[in-house]
Order: C-alpha cells, then structure tokens, then sequence
C-alpha cells in the first residue's frame, strides 16, 4: 500500500491540512481523523493556501483524508449559536447584505475550485463518510477512487441550505440531473458500488488497498506526456460549453498545437 506523504518534509501543515510534494506528485492530506476531518472556514483557507504552494512540477494531486472518514462535512460547531471562535456564524452571515454573503461564500469556495486546473489531474481517494462538503470536496476532484465502505450523501438540503461549495454542477455532470435532484432532496447515502456504476468513481476497492489504488491510478497518468494531458483535459471539461462543430474546431487547434510542439516548431 502507498504511504504517500509519510516520508516527505511538508510545504504546508496547518489547521487540518497537510500538503507534501514529491516532484511531479503532491499529495493533500486532511489531518484530523477525531473529528472525521470535519471542515471549517480555516481549512478551506489551508486547502486554498495549498493550490497556490503547489509548485510548477506537479502533474497530479492526490486528495486524502486520515482516519476512517474522508470528511464528515461541516463542523458541527458552525450550526451553533456561537459558532467556530474567530468566524462568522450563520448569522452573521445571514445578516450581511447581498454582496457581503456573495463574498464570503466565494472566499470558502476557492478551497474547491483550484483541483479542476487544466495543469494538474487530481484525484480524491475516498474513504468511509464523505458528506456534505466532504462530498463537495472528493466532487471538486477530477477523478475518484473509493472504499468498499464509502457512504457519500448531500446532506445540504436536509439542513434547510443548499450545495454551495461548487459541487452541483460535476454532480450532474456525473450522474444526470434526475439522480442527481434525487440523491441532494433525499439526502441518502451513496454506497461503493452505485458510485462506479453511476460515474462518480472509477474503482471500488477494499479500504486497505484505497491508497494504492489511488497511487497506480497518478502513476498511470503521470506515464503520458504532460502536455497532451493538459490539452486533453482542457477539451473535456470545455466539451459541455461547446456545440459539436465548436469542439471539432478545438480539437483540430488542439491537435495543431501538439504536432509542432512534438515536430519542435511550437511558439
């Protein structure tokens, strides 16, 4: 089994979140497996703080949490009267005008929004609960791997509160609108094996062999050329946003760009 960042020297270690690179793999790890890597506003700033350590090698991220959780969403210390010490509570914010909620929660969503850069593939190795934000965050991923015993669930609507921190959109991305409105409203849990059936996984593995699944899934990726997968994942996630005759024009530039680049007359 890998052991990741076990060996390495840390480039960040702070507020539940650890970030080690080794050359072209960086490897993200949520650190506090007592509280089932619950998430609060100062690991969101720690988790935005790590996309932008990432140094100029790295080709793949791989996203993990410690324990037997991936993150069990919120704390739950944020759904108090008093909150988390130094934070706005709900509210608080529920107090603040348009633009000043507008920017608050788009200050939390940059934790999530850095994983999907067309320089880097990242993938959320997913273990036990991941709900609410937990599954927000193994969302934000490009790729995932789970445990046999991962139970992810949206838990946003129950409370009253909707999916905020971006994960609507690959949500149904993945799955369809339909399952995707049915698993948010419900807010069930989705076990291993619908999570590769439906797309949101791409393997299902015993709990012990989850981060060496994960580990030959960013050597498998490592082993194309960078920029081919750079472009590669630049015209899938623009597919969506393009007509069929658009993608066939990016692809033909696409494809212009990687021939000189390999024929050694790129710009």
């Amino acid at each position: 089994m890998a052991s990741f960042d076990q060996d390495l020297a840390p480039v960040l270690d702070k507020d539940g979140v650890r970030l080690t690179v080794d050359d072209a793999l960086a490897t993200v790890t949520l650190t506090n497996p007592a509280k089932r890597n619950a998430q609060s506003p100062a690991l969101w700033r720690a988790l935005a703080e790590a996309g932008q350590a990432l140094p100029g090698s790295v080709r793949v991220v791989v996203l993990r949490g410690e324990g037997k959780s991936f993150s069990a969403g919120l704390d739950r210390q944020m759904f108090t009267p008093e909150g988390i010490e130094g934070e706005p509570t709900f509210i608080d914010l529920a107090r603040r005008d348009d633009a000043g909620i507008d920017a608050s929660i788009a200050a939390y969503q940059d934790a999530f929004t850095w994983w999907r850069r067309n320089d880097i593939v990242s993938i959320a190795a997913v273990q036990g609960h991941a709900i609410g934000a937990g599954f927000q965050l193994a969302l934000a991923c490009d790729l995932r791997v789970v445990a046999d015993d991962v139970q992810f669930a949206m838990r946003e609507t129950s409370l009253g509160l909707v999916p905020d921190l971006t994960g609507t959109h690959p949500l149904v991305g993945l799955v369809g609108y339909a399952r995707a409105l049915e698993i948010c409203v419900t807010g069930r849990f989705v076990h291993a094996e619908e999570a590769v059936v439906s797309g949101l996984a791409s393997v299902a593995v015993p709990a012990a062999e989850l981060d060496g699944a994960a580990a030959d899934l960013a050597s498998a990726v490592l082993a194309a050329p960078r920029d081919a997968v750079v472009e590669t994942k630049a015209l899938l996630r623009g597919a969506t946003g393009r007509s069929f005759d658009e993608q066939r024009i990016a692809e033909r530039a696409a494809q212009a760009r990687r021939l000189r680049d390999l024929a050694g007359i790129g710009d």
